[in-house]
């Protein structure tokens, strides 16, 4: 069994019952959609894409709240380890920024409703990168 709940946790879904998620629908998302479609289908599963809209803008703001949250959370958690960098050993330093910065570009992905943690996890990834760049001079 490939990891479908995987790919699609890294495209940001929002889980609404058993085997039913959600998403933003733009090119991008439609098209990962349709290849995690295709793979269920291929390994002998069904998978179908369904476009829908929530019933009313109230539904529409709690599940955008919910996603916004869910990244948030990862924001919080990127911004944790980042502060846990700093106390590490030069060499290792580097190594770490280099993968938070990943994980930023992974968040960012699939960060569709813009938290006030976005922009702190930013700074914090950028100062710590400028505190190397500070060192080395």
């Amino acid at each position: 069994m490939f990891p479908v709940w995987r790919k699609l946790k890294r495209l940001g879904v929002a889980q609404l019952l058993d085997g039913l998620v959600t998403l933003p629908l733009d090119s991008r998302n439609r098209e990962q959609l349709e290849w995690i479609a295709n793979d269920v289908t291929e390994a002998g599963g069904e998978a179908a894409i369904w476009i829908g809209r929530l019933a009313s803008a109230a539904h529409e703001r709690q599940l955008a709240a919910r996603m916004r949250e869910t990244v948030a959370a990862e924001y919080r958690t990127l911004i944790e380890e980042a502060e846990a960098v700093r106390l590490q050993v030069a060499g290792r330093r580097r190594r770490s920024l280099a993968r938070l910065r990943r994980e930023l570009r992974r968040i960012r992905l699939r960060d569709y409703f813009p938290p006030i943690e976005r922009e702190l996890a930013q700074q914090v990834v950028d100062e710590l990168a400028a505190s190397f760049e500070e060192v080395a001079s």
